[in-house]
């Protein structure tokens, strides 16, 4: 029987546990990684942190892939517990590591769990990267238990503190203080646990639910979206908080509450942040975004005079940008986000920090706050829609999508990208993504127009357009 593929899409490794993700498949992986970063070392003992979230299984698995490691001959750093992602990229840079391995599947419902490669300068492996892996995991069909390692050769480390040091020095706790803020934390049951209330406190006065492990996280999934977070929307409503914010099972991803209970999109919120950190920051370089995140940050880009660059999906194409210094917020829409001087890894714990310094700043709400942009820049409504499918349907939709539509909910199409997906442009500016996902059996619906009403046209033609309706 041949060996299951492994295949990375834009966020790692993923699979569903004790069905294609397996002890066995792990140890393949782990193999395939330590033997690619042992040719980039070219004969010097690699060193990789290997870090893991709070799903099921997880420290067991982080443990196992140290042990492979070892037997390998590159020298693991173990996590002493779960760790954010964010967490792991800092510890790779602080520690001048040759990359590391994180047990992570972020935001995926908790039967399903992965493997993140990251490289030595804190970033998600790039393609060129994850292909090179891919392929010497095909090269090894082994996947049998390594010799137990001796206690020496795996060392144990703990990140938290030198990471939030990091993060204490991107954000304005002075300012925070004087905004008399009261917030609510939810890392929903995942790694991102304890990290922003210990960096919030007592600058805002913070209470935290779902703060304890729970490997099947709550029923709700580990995702920042607005469905799962219902809990976190009632708690705001019912203490009068200012703010809620969220992070998912590995914290790269952020959610935010507005008070009253109120869910604020992603894409508000990346360009609310964009707007307020070039006003009190000072920033003269630019702002990068995916291709399926909202333009309302072109918008506040060309207001403010900075360069706006725009990268396919996958939050690893921001790692040149940010490193370089060329821009000083990278945002994506599935709500991943960083800034200049941090890592080049989204950050959901570092994103809540600074939605609370800017809620304290301006002493408005967020609402309040997106009325004024629109006031400024002009209004711009987004929405997304992941559509379940097969991968025959996915193979006819390519196939339509050779001959796309000249003129989609009454409007002319005026330019067709399919560099991520196909991209369809109407003459108002408007626009519609439909885009494959890399890891789940769904086509992802990306829409964004400058009314509600005609945004919802725009869905609806993108959900017949995909389903061939």
């Amino acid at each position: 029987m041949a060996p299951t593929p492994i295949a990375f899409g834009t966020s790692g490794w993923r699979g569903i546990l004790s069905d294609d993700f397996t002890f066995f498949n792990l140890r393949r992986a782990t193999r395939a990684v330590a033997r690619y970063v042992r040719e980039e070392k070219k004969g010097h003992a690699p060193r990789l942190f290997v870090g893991y979230d709070t799903r099921f299984l997880s420290e067991h698995l982080a443990r196992e892939a140290a042990s492979v490691l070892v037997a390998e001959g590159v020298k693991p750093r173990l996590a002493a517990d779960f760790v954010p992602t964010p967490v792991v990229a800092h510890a790779i840079r602080r520690g001048r590591l040759d990359g590391g391995i994180n047990l992570t599947a972020s935001h995926n419902p908790c039967e399903y769990h992965g493997l993140r490669f990251s490289t030595r300068d804190g970033a998600p492996a790039p393609p060129e990267v994850t292909q090179r892996i891919e392929a010497l995991a095909r090269e090894i069909p082994d996947g049998s238990p390594p010799p137990a390692p001796r206690p020496s050769e795996i060392r144990m480390v703990d990140p938290p503190g030198p990471y939030r040091t990091s993060v204490l020095g991107l954000i304005d706790r002075r300012a925070m203080a004087r905004g008399h803020l009261r917030l609510v934390c939810d890392p929903g049951h995942g790694a991102g646990r304890g990290y922003l209330p210990t960096l919030l406190s007592p600058a805002a006065r913070v209470t935290t639910i779902r703060s304890e492990r729970d490997v099947h996280f709550g029923g709700h999934g580990p995702d920042c979206g607005e469905d799962h977070l219902a809990d976190l929307c009632a708690e705001v409503r019912r203490s009068g908080a200012h703010l809620g914010l969220a992070t998912d099972a590995d914290a790269g991803r952020f959610g935010i509450v507005d008070r009253g209970g109120h869910f604020i999109p992603a894409n508000l919120v990346l360009a609310l942040l964009a707007d307020y950190l070039l006003e009190t920051r000072g920033h003269r370089t630019g702002i990068a975004r995916t291709v399926a995140t909202t333009r309302l940050l072109d918008d506040v880009a060309a207001h403010h005079g900075v360069a706006l660059f725009e990268a396919p999906v996958g939050f690893g194409h921001f790692r040149d940008l940010l490193l370089r210094g060329e821009v000083f917020l990278a945002g994506e829409e599935s709500a991943g986000l960083s800034i200049a001087g941090h890592v080049p890894e989204k950050d959901g714990i570092l994103a809540g920090c600074l939605v609370a310094e800017m809620v304290a700043h301006r002493r408005q709400d967020l609402r309040r706050q997106i009325r004024h942009l629109f006031r400024k820049v002009g209004p711009r409504h987004s929405a997304r829609r992941d559509i379940r499918t097969s991968p025959r349907e996915v193979v006819a939709l390519r196939r339509r999508l050779e001959s796309p539509p000249s003129s989609l909910a009454g409007r002319k199409v005026r330019e067709v990208r399919t560099q991520d997906g196909t991209l369809l442009t109407r003459d108002d500016g408007s626009w519609l993504l439909l885009r494959p996902s890399g890891t789940e059996p769904l086509v992802r619906c990306h829409a964004e127009a400058a009314s509600p009403k005609d945004l919802a046209r725009l869905m609806d033609a993108g959900i017949a357009l995909a389903l061939d309706r």
